[in-house]
């Protein structure tokens, strides 16, 4: 998973330095609303799980699948406009790496800091070879990997160093990075998390585990939580005048793209992984997750079909959009 953050950390550090994200109005909107789209779904679930003894599970709801939503945002054509790609993409990107810090703070195991010191001396040096401006080689690539393990060894989750060493990257190297670590993160690493992680033994009983807290702080948590964070924060950032929408986007358009940001598959079940050890316990997160991704998918295609009418043209997803998607 850590190659997997690299490669979404490569396109949240060129969107600070010269994209969506590199001026404060452009930016401050999707971090608010990817802050809410965090914060409302962990309150649903600790609602559902106040008495379940369940609600350190607070985390699993509160991701976005950077790769599932804009896949699923590129279905419906040219009634999901570039502007309102960009900002959820922006916010997927930012609940990500938000969803990395979660579970860096909480469901890592006990800290040791010995690890911990040598990962900073190890991330130092990493910057000092960008200072010094070195090209990007194998020097580079062993400091990722002695930067892994030292974070491993330390009890925080280790996948973070995947943010880290895209950041202590010069800026002339994050295309020669995608280009070489894209395809297998796409076709190799995400199929075999898929594989090793989502299979599911369905109970006898599937319509309970839907129905358990857990199942429901869950399904609700995304499917309702997500959408209804992000329109808030977002409205309450513009009526105060702290942001503006992207141009050519409306309010209508904003909750619709909110539903789609209730995809939270890859990290999802990743946190699932970390937070809860009974394997019952899993599978029922589990389902709910794929549930929420159905579900999400659905009021969005619906959602959109509403307010644009029956036609939804499919069309291709813009070069310009980075290559994990």
């Amino acid at each position: 998973m850590a190659f997997f953050f690299v490669l979404a950390a490569t396109e949240i550090k060129r969107e600070l330095l010269s994209g969506e994200l590199s001026q404060f109005k452009k930016a401050v909107l999707p971090f608010g609303a990817a802050f809410g789209g965090m914060l409302m779904p962990a309150l649903i679930f600790i609602a559902f799980n106040f008495y379940s003894g369940y609600s350190h599970g607070w985390g699993i709801p509160t991701a976005t699948d950077i790769a599932f939503s804009i896949a699923a945002a590129s279905l419906l054509g040219k009634r999901f406009p570039v502007g309102l790609k960009i900002l959820l993409l922006a916010i997927a990107i930012i609940d990500d790496l938000g969803a990395i810090i979660v579970i860096a703070l909480f469901y890592g195991g006990h800290i040791n800091w010995f690890a911990l010191l040598a990962c900073g001396i190890i991330y130092g040096v990493l910057l000092l070879c960008n200072r010094m401006k070195m090209k990007f080689g194998i020097l580079q690539i062993l400091l990722g990997f002695a930067l892994w393990f030292a974070m491993l060894q330390s009890g925080v989750e280790a996948s973070i160093t995947g943010v880290l060493f895209a950041f202590a990257m010069p800026v002339n190297s994050l295309t020669i990075i995608e280009k070489a670590i894209h395809k297998w993160v796409n076709f190799f690493i995400l199929p075999v998390f898929a594989l090793a992680n989502t299979a599911i033994l369905l109970p006898a009983h599937f319509a309970n585990s839907l129905t358990s807290p857990v199942g429901m702080g869950i399904f609700f948590g995304l499917v309702v939580g997500k959408p209804l964070g992000i329109f808030l924060a977002c409205r309450i950032m513009v009526g105060l005048n702290i942001a503006s929408l992207p141009s050519n986007v409306n309010w209508k358009q904003v909750f619709g793209m909110g539903t789609l940001a209730g995809i939270g598959f890859t990290m999802s079940i990743f946190t699932t992984m970390l937070a809860f050890a009974d394997s019952g316990i899993r599978d029922i997160a589990k389902i709910s997750i794929l549930s929420a991704v159905i579900g999400s998918v659905v009021v969005s295609y619906f959602y959109f079909r509403t307010i644009y009418g029956r036609r939804i043209v499919a069309i291709s997803l813009p070069q310009s959009e980075p290559s994990y998607t």
